[in-house]
């Protein structure tokens, strides 16, 4: 199985690994099938859009990951790749737009870039929720 240089840099020298020990909200996800589990803690803060909205963006990410060269190399990437972006956009992420930016995964390794963006979105739908769920209160 070839990877990337991207790849192999990512799974050796990983970015954002760790826990946010105050996180406005978690995602995890896992396959049985490989055994991979990836947990996305996010810290989530809120600006000032040019037109006078509010916007809620990722503030600050964080990854544990249990799994292959792929799967670790795909929280790393991702977390940097979502690090400071508004939550609508990351909402729109794709596996296509991780793998991209890893310059390619082999084709049985491409779940992996699954799993990082179902945990990433999972953490946002949790933020959400539980945001709603106190402006109701």
């Amino acid at each position: 199985m070839q990877y990337s240089g991207k790849v192999i840099e990512h799974f050796k020298n990983p970015r954002n690994q760790g826990v946010i020990k105050d996180a406005d909200a978690v995602g995890q996800v896992g396959n049985p099938v490989c055994g991979d589990v990836m947990k996305i803690y996010i810290s989530v803060n809120r600006r000032q859009t040019t037109d006078g909205r509010q916007q809620d963006y990722i503030e600050n990410i964080k990854f544990e990951t249990l799994g292959c060269a792929a799967a670790i190399a795909v929280s790393s990437i991702l977390t940097d790749m979502v690090k400071g972006m508004t939550l609508d956009k990351a909402m729109k992420l794709t596996k296509d737009d991780v793998v991209k930016e890893l310059e390619g995964l082999p084709e049985a390794k491409i779940h992996c870039s699954m799993l990082g963006v179902d945990a990433l979105k999972q953490a946002i739908k949790n933020y959400r929720h539980e945001n709603n769920e106190k402006i109701q209160k």
